[in-house]
């Protein structure tokens, strides 16, 4: 392992930035490759074929070419779809994405929960075993929405995001039976995070967890004992289609310096 070996975070668009930020806190001197499958974006209305199709063969080019020494899977949707196939296929560690159920279960106090996700990513049998095996004692609302997805990657390209917009993609998820008393959202898409403001706003009262922290630490635990720069490195974004120019800045802000078009 040199020390030079970069993490791989892999998302459709931008929303993998939420899992990059606590991994850049725990590991400042990580060299980074983010990709962005900016031509397939976004994931939450393709069919799991495209999917399970699309994932393994972009991260196989991508790990060919870069050399990573871990891939993370930024993407609930691709995680809860692709995880395996992708492990199967690299002979690397491959961290996926999973909805912070657990962690949600273990916080509520009215044993409400709402998953917000993508369309894709919330009718997973995986979600179903999640909620089973952790808030088999709580009513767990979900809602798909493509919307929060797209006023993610509005607000990184610096346009302003309405609370009526955010408002209006969330309530679905309040209007069904029983959402009146969530009082935990699980953010099972990782672009939500990057809307925590407007969300908080949106739905005062109501906590909200994701698996960055978490996963971070997993990042940390399996490079343990693993060589590092001795400094920070400036990181590359990489974009399977080119990104709007009003992207960089906010690309700089998460250490990504220098961007590469497939």
């Amino acid at each position: 392992m040199t020390p030079n070996a970069p993490l791989l975070f892999f998302d459709s668009g931008v929303g993998g930035l939420s899992v990059l930020a606590p991994t850049r806190a725990l590991l400042p001197n990580a060299p980074i490759v983010y990709a962005a499958d900016s031509a397939g974006f976004p994931y939450g209305p393709r069919s799991e074929a495209e999917i399970a199709a699309r994932v393994p063969a972009l991260l196989g080019r991508l790990v060919e070419r870069f050399r990573p020494r871990l891939v993370v899977i930024a993407c609930n949707t691709a995680s809860t779809i692709a995880l395996d196939v992708v492990r199967a296929a690299l002979d690397l560690p491959v961290v996926g994405t999973v909805p912070a159920i657990k962690p949600a279960a273990e916080r509520s106090q009215t044993r409400v929960i709402g998953v917000l996700g993508t369309a894709a990513t919330v009718r997973q049998p995986y979600v179903d075993d999640l909620a089973a095996r952790f808030a088999s004692d709580c009513t767990v609302l979900r809602h798909g929405s493509a919307e929060l997805v797209a006023l993610a990657e509005a607000k990184l390209i610096g346009e302003p995001v309405a609370i009526d917009a955010v408002l209006t993609a969330i309530r679905p998820l309040l209007d069904q039976p029983g959402g009146d008393a969530i009082d935990v959202v699980v953010l099972a898409c990782t672009h939500f995070p990057l809307l925590a403001d407007e969300l908080t706003i949106a739905m005062p009262g109501v906590s909200f967890v994701d698996g960055g922290p978490g996963i971070a630490r997993r990042i940390a635990h399996l490079t343990r004992d693993q060589p590092w720069p001795d400094a920070p490195t400036p990181g590359l974004a990489v974009f399977t289609d080119p990104p709007p120019a009003a992207l960089a800045a906010s690309l700089a802000r998460y250490g990504l310096d220098r961007t590469l078009s497939l």
